[in-house]
């Protein structure tokens, strides 16, 4: 449990991997307009890492330029029912009014 957790738990992570979910494959810059407020190296940080970790595929097309796409590997379309569930205790407390205590 905790080794899942260390890689699912980072920072924008887990919410990448609810927008891949959702949304099927995307290309990197349709995940930066679906993820508002990531940084293009976050972005990249936080795939790089998915893909290492078996949880994200990284396919890329032999064109100029090169076109790559990322999508859930079953592994990470493991994780889906999860987020789905993460997603509607998210939304019922946002509705209750719950907010994160501040860093």
């Amino acid at each position: 449990m905790d080794r899942l957790l260390r890689v699912i738990s980072g920072q924008w992570t887990s919410y990448l991997l609810w927008v891949l979910a959702q949304n099927g494959p995307q290309r990197f810059g349709a995940l930066q307009k679906l993820v508002p407020g990531i940084s293009t190296k976050v972005l990249t940080e936080r795939l790089r890492m998915l893909d290492a970790a078996g949880l994200v595929l990284r396919e890329q097309a032999a064109t100029i330029p090169p076109q790559v796409t990322y999508s859930l590997t079953p592994r990470g379309l493991e994780l889906r029912g999860l987020m789905d569930d993460l997603s509607i205790v998210a939304r019922r407390w946002d509705a209750e009014g719950w907010r994160p205590p501040p860093r």
